[in-house]
């Protein structure tokens, strides 16, 4: 076994790698860009080199600062992740020119895989079931158009370098396709350096399946079981669970042997995922990812195996520990990943520094980061992920649930809550479920926070640091000799104020009053009594129900955790309220910063209500920018290829008759 290792990876992934190499004893090496210079992965490893700027492109997908980083460190291997250069060809052989071990398959091996067209190709040749499409070499848009209009719709364009559901695009109408062809370019040049597309059949409602492969450089090859990944909003998958539920087993097991034969012909070693689609009668290849899966952990519950160990243990040239006759699956197992997005505001990535960062226990955490780290604007929005193992899969569902509704995280907006509606679902718990959950009614999930006024009065206590303190003139609880005192805090939600006054007996809060500004129905009253506070929980009593919350003060908000809820309030103090008159006058901002990949048009030009102006990548996801009323482009100020910082003008807006600036 080599004795250094070198992570060339971020994040979770980087930090869960970390953690296995040095349960076994291994010296550990973290790269890391400027942007990540205060990271988790950075902390945990015992070395860490910084590989350059934030850009990926200038860091993370830097082959010669990577290789440099491991032979200044004094590496033996480097372990790639998932992501960045994890299934680059030209990276696996430069590890191996410099005389590092590639903790993974062969650059050949990458190469027969790394192209979508050409795995199709080779799979299609082995008889195994490949959709129909288009995966030639002929690569200009306008023949790709005419071709997909000849096969036609509904199809999918993707990259066929690509991986992660990056530059994956449906087309049902032929106004969508040109489009979608110039996305999914810009795209795969952007995240793969190869603009190579490829073009296949779409099937609207499928289930993503697939299989666990694990070779040696001894020529065993075995599957560890199959995985359901189904559930994905934009192609990026969110709940994995294994085994794959409601599968017949006789299909079960063609797939898993269909998974190892393709790993097989290719002299595949180390840790591969095989992915197929089945449309409820038969199933489909759809790729080979020749790395570790974000979803491996569920594997990882069912079969009691460590994974990345394995992965070390081949590439220092050991053989498979097990054989496939002692593989044993036990259980059910599902992961959710947390991202960094606001489900409530249309899953708007989100970036900045956590305040807060508090998992629960009894499951798997997965995460790569902690309170006060910051998660940059300019990489994936994945922070952790929670895997939930139980007997079976409802209770698996149940407790990976509930664990999420009390994890406690501030700062930054995630999506756990979110996805915790969709494991307690019906559609969900009985298998109904597709990739097409979500695109068609992922907004029932996302419906706004019911509030009681329980919550608007918790918030207010949370303010008001409530409770008997031992020097009345030191805090803000009503105290006032031998009489009742009363104070008011208004917050604020979606704009919506509620006034909350509290009554104070003796420092002890004994009757609230809820009001909505401007009042619309007379106040509604709530009797307090047992009321108790921390630094971070609120219990009370009203009536016969007992409440317990937790709460933290963030500057002008109060984040509350009630139930199941994670509600954020507004102080609505008019002395600290600014306004802000550029959306109505026309100006658009970007709420974080990215890249302008698309300039649609030029000053002076008239636009239509929703148009695509421009569009920006940010989280290696690209957002359109549409014009919120008729008008005509007054200023645009940025250009394409510029960088453009949170809360900055994109450009203006006039109504049609307006002279323009």
């Amino acid at each position: 076994m080599f004795q250094r290792l070198l992570v060339a990876n971020r994040g979770e992934i980087a930090c869960r790698i970390l953690r296995t190499a040095r349960r076994m004893g291994l010296g550990t090496v973290a790269v890391y860009s400027e942007a990540d210079a205060g990271a988790r992965h950075v902390r945990l490893a015992d070395r860490a080199v910084c590989i350059g700027p934030a850009s990926a492109a200038e860091s993370y997908l830097n082959i010669e600062a990577i290789i440099a980083a491991a032979q200044a460190s004094g590496a033996h291997a480097v372990h790639p992740g998932y992501g960045f250069l994890s299934e680059n060809a030209r990276f696996a052989a430069a590890c191996r020119d410099a005389g590092l071990i590639f903790v993974g398959p062969t650059p050949e091996a990458i190469e027969a895989m790394g192209s979508k067209s050409l795995a199709k190709a080779r799979v299609r040749a082995a008889g195994i079931p490949v959709l129909p499409g288009y995966e030639g070499e002929r690569q200009d848009l306008d023949f790709l158009e005419a071709h997909a209009l000849e096969a036609g719709l509904p199809l999918m364009v993707k990259p066929a370098a690509g991986g992660g559901g990056k530059g994956m695009y449906v087309v049902r109408e032929r106004a969508e396709l040109r489009a979608a062809l110039e996305a999914a370019r810009r795209l795969a040049e952007s995240s793969f350096k190869d603009g190579t597309l490829l073009i296949e059949r779409f099937v609207p409602e499928p289930r993503h399946i697939e299989v666990q492969v694990f070779a040696d450089q001894h020529g065993a090859c075995i599957h560890l079981g199959d995985r359901d990944c189904s559930i994905q909003r934009r192609h990026q998958k969110l709940i994995e669970e294994a085994p794959a539920p409601n599968l017949p087993d006789a299909l079960r097991e063609r797939l898993r042997a269909a998974a190892v034969e393709v790993a097989r012909g290719i002299g595949y070693r180390g840790a591969g995922t095989v992915e197929f689609i089945y449309d409820g009668q038969a199933f489909f290849f759809l790729e080979m990812n020749t790395r570790l899966q974000v979803e491996h952990t569920v594997t990882e519950a069912v079969t009691g195996l460590d994974l990345v160990e394995w992965q070390l243990r081949v590439a220092a040239g050991e053989a498979l520990p097990l054989t496939q006759a002692q593989v044993c699956l036990r259980g059910h197992a599902i992961e959710a990943r947390i991202c960094a997005e606001d489900p409530w505001r249309e899953f708007l990535p989100s970036a900045g520094r956590f305040a807060l960062v508090h998992w629960p226990e009894g499951v798997r955490v997965d995460a790569g980061f902690e309170s006060g780290d910051t998660v940059p604007s300019v990489y994936d929005s994945l922070i952790a992920k929670v895997i939930a193992h139980a007997p079976t899969r409802t209770e698996a569902a149940g407790l990976l649930a509930g664990a999420l509704e009390r994890s406690h995280l501030a700062g930054v907006r995630t999506n756990e809550r979110w996805l915790s509606r969709i494991l307690r679902s019906e559609v969900f718990l009985e298998v109904r479920h597709s990739v097409a959950l979500l695109g068609a009614q992922g907004g029932r999930f996302a419906a706004p926070e019911p509030l009681t006024d329980t919550m608007w009065v918790f918030a207010a206590l949370a303010v008001l640091g409530s409770g008997a303190a031992s020097n009345p003139w030191s805090v803000r609880d009503g105290f006032c000799p031998n009489l009742p005192g009363d104070l008011e805090v208004r917050l604020r939600i979606e704009g919506v104020t509620h006034a909350v006054r509290l009554r104070f007996d003796r420092g002890e809060p004994s009757v609230a009053w809820v009001s909505a500004q401007p009042a619309a129905e007379p106040p509604r009253s709530l009797a307090l009594a047992e009321v108790r506070l921390t630094n971070e929980v609120i219990e009370a009593r009203s009536g016969s129900l007992r409440h317990r919350a937790r709460f933290l003060l963030q500057s002008d908000r109060v984040h509350l955790w009630f139930d199941a809820a994670h509600v954020v309030f507004e102080l609505d103090d008019p002395r600290a309220q600014s306004f802000s008159a550029a959306h109505s006058a026309g100006g658009l901002t970007t709420p974080l910063p990215g890249v302008v990949v698309a300039v649609n048009v030029e000053v002076g030009q008239a636009v239509r209500r929703g148009e695509t102006l421009m569009v920006i990548e940010a989280m290696k996801m690209e957002h359109g920018i549409h014009a919120p009323f008729d008008g005509q482009v007054t200023r645009i100020h940025f250009a394409l290829g510029e960088r453009v910082p949170e809360g900055s003008e994109l450009l203006a807006l006039s109504a049609p008759d307006a002279p323009a600036s």
